[in-house]
């Protein structure tokens, strides 16, 4: 089984060493690397490859989210998992506009957390229920003039958009909405032209910001 390769950035160590000890219960999970600064998590990532990184918003030197912008100006594959004490829906929303995959607490517990995980391999987009929930109600405003794309989305396009803003996968979009994984795809295909995103992650802020929810 090809193991998801793991880079912990956290400048405590003893947060290192207990989220790599947690990690690696599951058969799945292989810890690659630790990071204790922005500058020395942007090089590890470029030296270890790995499939995701774990990533601290406050760190020495460069922050977390300084050092996410670069990663990502860099075209760097690892996905990213901002893992932190903040709630703060301004450090939610910029991470993910940033091109962060995944945002969790670090009191979450750690079914949550190898979710994140996995989602992110996956491609997938991962937002802590409740920190979604509070973005909803940052963005309850309606707009008065809707977007000409979201007028076009039909009723089943506009279902499948929220219950990605709500953070399921293809399959689990599938199992709700009682239709197959490939019409998903189909779906999933057409509200990204539609509302012109390219990732999971961009359509949930955008339904977010638009106030598009079940």
């Amino acid at each position: 089984m090809n193991k998801i390769r793991i880079l912990i950035a956290d400048d405590h160590s003893i947060v290192r060493e207990g989220l790599k000890q947690l990690l690696e219960l599951e058969s799945d999970f292989e810890v690659v690397g630790q990071a204790s600064n922005g500058l020395e998590t942007i090089q590890s990532v470029k030296n270890l490859d790995p499939d995701v990184l774990l990533l601290d918003i406050n760190m020495p030197i460069m922050n977390g989210i300084k050092a996410l912008k670069k990663i990502k100006e860099d075209g760097l594959r690892t996905r990213v998992v901002v893992l932190t004490i903040h709630e703060d829906r301004e450090y939610l929303l910029e991470t993910m506009q940033i091109g962060a995959t995944g945002y969790i607490l670090k009191d979450s517990d750690s079914a949550s957390l190898y979710k994140a995980i996995r989602d992110a391999h996956n491609g997938h987009s991962y937002i802590q229920p409740k920190l979604a929930a509070e973005l909803v109600k940052e963005f309850n405003k309606p707009k008065v003039n809707k977007d000409k794309s979201e007028n076009e989305l039909t009723q089943r396009e506009y279902e499948v958009l929220t219950l990605i803003a709500e953070g399921l996968n293809n399959k689990d979009i599938a199992d709700t909405l009682y239709i197959s994984e490939k019409t998903v795809k189909n779906h999933v295909s057409n509200i990204f032209r539609k509302i012109n995103v390219n990732d999971r992650t961009q359509a949930a802020i955008y339904a977010f910001r638009n106030n598009i929810k079940r």
